[in-house]
C-alpha cells in the first residue's frame, strides 16, 4: 500500500484551481453553525432517500432503539449443567 506524503495531502485535485475559490481555502468554516453537542453523520444516498429530513432519522432511530431496549428484557435460558459420563 502506498503511504501518502504530506505533499500529496495538502495539494489540490487536479479538476481544482485556486481561483475556483475566491474567498481563499478555510478548514472547518462550517462548525460554527452546528449547535454544541451536535453530531453530523453522513448518510448513503439510498438511506437519505428513505429520511428525507433528520427528524424522520432520529424518529426511526427512536423506535430502533426502544425495539433493542425491550428485545434485551428478555428471559436468558439457565446455565446448562454438565453431566457425568456413565461408563459402560
Amino acid at each position: 500500500m502506498k503511504k501518502v506524503s504530506k505533499k500529496d495531502k495538502d495539494e489540490l485535485r487536479p479538476e481544482y484551481k485556486l481561483s475556483d475559490f475566491p474567498k481563499g481555502l478555510v478548514r472547518g468554516k462550517y462548525a460554527e453553525s452546528y449547535p454544541e453537542g451536535v453530531t453530523v453523520a453522513l448518510l448513503s444516498p439510498d438511506v437519505a432517500r428513505v429520511f428525507p429530513t433528520d427528524e424522520a432519522a432520529n424518529d426511526a432511530l427512536r423506535s430502533l432503539i426502544e425495539v433493542a431496549q425491550r428485545s434485551t428484557g428478555l428471559k436468558k435460558r439457565p446455565p446448562r449443567t454438565v453431566r457425568a459420563k456413565k461408563t459402560p
